[in-house]
């Protein structure tokens, strides 16, 4: 599983046929403003220049989507059913793999960067609002009144953004957190079976997720994730599922997955840099020396300077 920037977005569904690329990215009111795009999906995907599908990948951007057509949305330990038409709130916290059941695919979408939202005068924090929560199920399903009153949201946020309109982004930023409200009065449609065994697939994202933090490479750094909760928050799931799930795959605990990449990490780090060990310990997130050297004696049958030296 990859990390999937703004940039790679437009690169993996269009490749070299995105002749303008540059230009989303290097202007002055791309860096000034944060990102935001929006696209008519028959339009964008049936060109025959760009695929519809979305592999199993982490985005490090935002995306919501509009969907008419039958479609699966997989993600943790779930697989969702859109059986004809429903909206998509994507979030950097959770990846997860789109992928269409039919030919007949219509609605829209925008992708933008938590930047461009930032800028709202509103004091609106993206990553705390209830909808973009990793408790949070992101897909919902749409009656026959709501998806034509999403569909005008995204229909002016369209011709605005093809406008010259000199403030059109402070606009399409409204447009664009009416769009949130309305899909936080929305309930989340019911999981479906998973098709792929729902242990493995958590296990893999865990394994990811824990690895994504190493190497080590320089004194600043510091490993956010380090307790089996703060994987299972980061997964979208229970604590007990995550074990559960780690225990039938690897038969190994998640906290003796975490402590032995640690410890691994910290060995390393003992042995190939000249830092002292209160920066290593921060390094790997141990706020107290002492509780390093207790972990570090305690996994590794020695001290970390009697490793050390």
């Amino acid at each position: 599983m990859e990390n999937i920037s703004i940039r790679s977005f437009y690169q993996d569904i269009c490749g070299p046929e995105l002749a303008n690329l540059d230009y989303f990215f290097k202007t002055d009111s791309a860096r000034d403003l944060g990102h935001f795009n929006v696209f008519d999906i028959a339009k964008f995907y049936y060109s025959g220049k760009c695929r519809s599908e979305m592999s199993y990948n982490r985005r490090l951007y935002y995306k919501i989507s509009l969907i008419k057509g039958k479609n699966l949305v997989e993600y943790a330990d779930k697989t969702l059913l859109i059986e004809k038409q429903g909206i998509l709130f994507a979030t950097p916290k959770i990846p997860y793999r789109y992928t269409p059941q039919d030919d007949q695919q219509q609605g829209y979408f925008c992708v933008f960067t938590k930047d461009f939202l930032s800028k709202a005068k509103t004091g609106l924090v993206i990553d705390e609002l209830p909808i973009y929560l990793p408790s949070s199920d992101f897909v919902y399903e749409l009656n026959d009144v709501q998806y034509p009153e999403f569909e005008l949201i995204f229909k002016k946020m369209d011709a605005e953004l093809a406008s010259d309109y000199a403030y059109k982004y402070d606009l399409l930023r409204n447009y664009l957190i009416e769009l949130i409200h309305q899909g936080q009065k929305l309930k989340p449609i019911a999981s479906t079976p998973t098709r792929i065994n729902s242990a493995t697939r958590i296990s893999t994202l865990f394994i990811e997720l824990l690895e994504r933090q190493f190497p080590v490479e320089n004194e600043r750094q510091a490993i956010q994730l380090r307790s089996p909760t703060d994987f299972a928050q980061a997964l979208n799931i229970h604590v007990n599922h995550l074990n559960k799930a780690l225990k039938e795959t690897t038969k190994r605990s998640t906290s003796e997955i975490i402590n032995g990449r640690l410890l691994e990490e910290a060995k390393i780090l003992l042995k190939q840099t000249q830092w002292n060990i209160s920066t290593i310990a921060l390094a790997l997130g141990f706020e107290e020396l002492a509780h390093f050297s207790n972990f570090f004696k305690k996994h590794a049958g020695l001290s970390p300077l009697q490793f050390r030296n």
